[in-house]
């Protein structure tokens, strides 16, 4: 778990799941991801994540506001996805329900989760990515110092993936010395 001076990440509980479903059919948080999501689909990305933080010790953590408990969506570091330039590296990410935009969130429970990678994983470097028209995930990665890898850009292979969704650009950043 990480703690923030407003959040906790930990990992994620059966009282996630119902927000977090409810988070993947708002149009406006899957505007860059895709499709609403299922429930079972839901729940199966919940269980990954689970799995990681068990196994690895870390995952996209759940997001919860220390002043009341509140679900605000996820951040952490994970292993990259498949078939992408990102595969068997450290991959930030992060999702929060729209309600909980533009107070900061995000940025803090990134910077904690890179702060945490940089701790206590052994490469140098972590890793993220978003769809070229997410300026409001590129405009995170770039605040938080992360540098535009355009040499990684790539097309995703998630099938059933909308054309307007596949194009993904590539941004990282090494350990502070």
């Amino acid at each position: 778990m990480i703690s923030t001076e407003r959040l906790l990440l930990r990992r994620w509980t059966d009282a996630d799941r119902a927000p977090f479903h409810a988070m993947c059919q708002d149009a406006r948080v899957m505007e860059y991801l895709g499709d609403p999501q299922p429930r079972d689909a839901v729940d199966a990305m919940i269980d990954r994540q689970n799995g990681f933080i068990d196994t690895l010790g870390h995952g996209f953590w759940a997001i919860e506001r220390r002043e009341d408990g509140a679900f605000l969506g996820f951040c952490g570091v994970k292993p990259g996805a498949i078939d992408t330039p990102l595969e068997g590296r450290a991959e930030i990410g992060w999702r929060l329900a729209a309600d909980h935009w533009g107070h900061g969130y995000a940025r803090e429970a990134a910077q904690a989760s890179l702060d945490w990678a940089f701790v206590h994983l052994p490469g140098n470097t972590v890793w993220a990515m978003t769809v070229v028209a997410n300026s409001r995930s590129w405009g995170l990665m770039e605040r938080l110092g992360m540098v535009r890898r355009a040499e990684f850009d790539f097309d995703h292979p998630l099938p059933g993936l909308a054309e307007r969704l596949k194009a993904h650009i590539v941004y990282s950043k090494d350990r502070p010395s």
